[in-house]
């Protein structure tokens, strides 16, 4: 088995990759932005460790958890976000052990993360490490459309992920083994997964 790391930033269309990556056969696709999210209320005690750590209440009146609470928290508080970190880091490899398990006969496993490699924590993660980019302007213009939003959040968002900005702009980083330039048609973006997958296997 091998677990492939599937990354890129704000509008760089990993997500599409790995979509086009499970059609052609990779269905074992582990979403790690997501799964965190879901672990907030799935795991038992995390989110009372989090509020006893940040020493905030981060559910409403009903004990619902509210996401917006634990953003304001860590925004512009580097220690907080180290502290959500520290707990939920662990969270996260125990999930995705688990469904490693439970995906044990794939050959591959693919780790959808936007922010893995921001992590030290996560250093060595991975047999294979992909980077989908494209140019800044491009994911700058696909998030707008995508997300409906003005050009000025966007860019706020993608403040928050220098690497990928600095990946875009053409910094190399040892850690990434592939890079799939998305810059074009899905018809010629199939065709480039399709000779990556080739190539991972043969890594």
């Amino acid at each position: 088995m091998k677990i492939v790391v599937v990354t890129g930033g704000i509008g760089s269309g990993k997500s599409v990759v790995c979509r086009v990556m499970r059609d052609k056969g990779w269905t074992a696709q582990y979403n790690a932005d997501a799964r965190v999210k879901a672990l907030y209320s799935e795991k038992a005690g995390l989110l009372e460790s989090l509020e006893t750590s940040l020493g905030c209440v981060l559910r409403d009146d009903d004990g619902v958890f509210q996401p917006r609470s634990l953003a304001q928290v860590i925004f512009s508080d580097n220690e907080a976000l180290k502290k959500v970190e520290a707990l939920v880091f662990p969270a996260l490899l125990e999930d995705f052990e688990a469904y490693r398990k439970e995906n044990a006969g794939a050959e591959v496993i693919i780790f959808e993360s936007a922010t893995i490699l921001e992590k030290p924590r996560f250093d060595g993660f991975g047999d294979v490490t992909v980077l989908v980019d494209a140019p800044l302007q491009t994911r700058l213009e696909r998030a707008c459309e995508r997300d409906k939003a003005s050009v000025e959040a966007v860019q706020a968002r993608m403040a928050n992920q220098p690497l990928m900005n600095s990946l875009s702009q053409g910094k190399n980083d040892p850690r990434v083994d592939f890079v799939l330039e998305n810059t074009s048609g899905l018809a010629e973006l199939e065709s480039k997964v399709e000779e990556l997958m080739l190539n991972i296997h043969k890594h």
